[in-house]
């Protein structure tokens, strides 16, 4: 019995253990989804300085404007965030599941390291891959990255337009989300000056770096987003183990009661036959 008991004690322990890691990580997650979330106002403003400065660069009736806006026939491509860690739940699962139909490894462009294990245990090897950052200060950083390679791709004539996957947080569930990334779509952008600005530089070369610029923002909006909605998700798994931990330490200091139960009474048992003996010996 006091086996017993030791083992049901240590189980216990090992429990409350595991559930104060699991709450570490819930409290990880939340923190960095909350600095995220107050991020996303910021890179908002900044995409939308970048949409006014190249909107005012073409002006009203530029030839760049139907340039950059025409829809291409060519190569397609996807540039895909899946979740950078585990404990996130079916969070990879459920973006590469909703591009199943158009998804080409040749075109592929993967963001995160757990992502990119899902896409390989499912045969998919994408032609560029990286990890996502750990912490918003490295967004910007991912982004050059990204941009770089894309345009590469783009030089090289395997690439001539390209539409982002990443997973969004809506009332509380995921929600994925596509967007055209390439050629931009400038149908969005605020309604350009009547008189162009003043430029020190070729209005091309200014229209071709803001429109890299603002290629980057929005790369780096995508990130974001799905930095955040990867932290919703791995807070929503951990307080579904949190819940499923507080059950069965429940269950197993239940079960501590009833076994020490069982051996007092034993014990009294064991006192009580022993002092009726002693009665009867005499």
């Amino acid at each position: 019995m006091t086996e017993r008991l030791a083992d049901i004690s240590a189980r216990i322990d090992g429990i409350r253990q595991l559930g104060a890691v699991v709450n570490a990580m819930k409290g990880i997650a939340a923190a960095r989804a909350r600095l995220a979330r107050t991020q996303v106002v910021p890179i908002d403003s900044y995409t939308a300085t970048i949409a006014a400065a190249l909107s005012a660069a073409i002006g009203p009736d530029a030839p760049a404007a139907k340039a950059m806006t025409d829809a291409e026939t060519g190569k397609a491509g996807l540039l895909v965030f899946g979740a950078e860690q585990g404990f996130a739940g079916a969070f990879t699962e459920r973006v590469l599941d909703s591009i199943s139909d158009d998804l080409d490894p040749e075109t592929l462009f993967l963001i995160g390291t757990r992502g990119l294990s899902v896409a390989m245990a499912r045969g998919i090897t994408p032609v560029w891959t990286a990890a996502l950052p750990s912490h918003t200060p490295g967004i910007p950083k991912l982004a050059d990255a990204i941009t770089n390679a894309i345009y590469k791709h783009v030089g090289q004539h395997k690439l001539d337009r390209l539409d982002v996957i990443f997973t969004g947080w809506e009332s509380g569930r995921p929600a994925i989300r596509r967007r055209a990334l390439f050629p931009l779509d400038l149908s969005g952008l605020p309604s350009p000056l009547r008189d162009r600005p003043l430029m020190q530089v070729s209005g091309e070369s200014l229209i071709d770096s803001l429109g890299r610029d603002f290629f980057h923002a929005l790369v780096c909006k995508a990130a974001l987003h799905a930095f955040a909605a990867e932290n919703e998700a791995r807070m929503e798994a951990m307080s579904a183990a949190g819940s499923q931990i507080a059950r069965e330490l429940e269950t197993f200091q239940a079960t501590l009661r009833r076994v020490r139960q069982e051996a007092i009474t034993a014990e009294i048992i064991e006192l009580g036959t022993g002092t009726a003996s002693k009665g009867v010996a005499r």
